[in-house]
């Protein structure tokens, strides 16, 4: 993967991080919805992990 994928990762994992901080600020926050965004937000973190080590075989190789 290159390192433009990464970014955007990253930039994605903020975007969820924001978009769950907004909802739990909310008046009645929902739940579900958290719950959701939490889940997309770990899949974005799993393939950061993935990305990066992938990046570090290539490297090592």
């Amino acid at each position: 993967m290159n390192d433009h994928y990464l970014r955007y990762l990253e930039r994605e994992h903020a975007r969820l991080e924001n978009e769950i901080r907004e909802e739990e600020r909310r008046l009645l926050p929902r739940d579900f919805l958290i719950r959701r965004l939490k889940k997309l937000k770990l899949a974005v973190k799993d393939q950061m992990v993935a990305c990066l080590a992938t990046e570090s075989e290539r490297s090592a190789a």
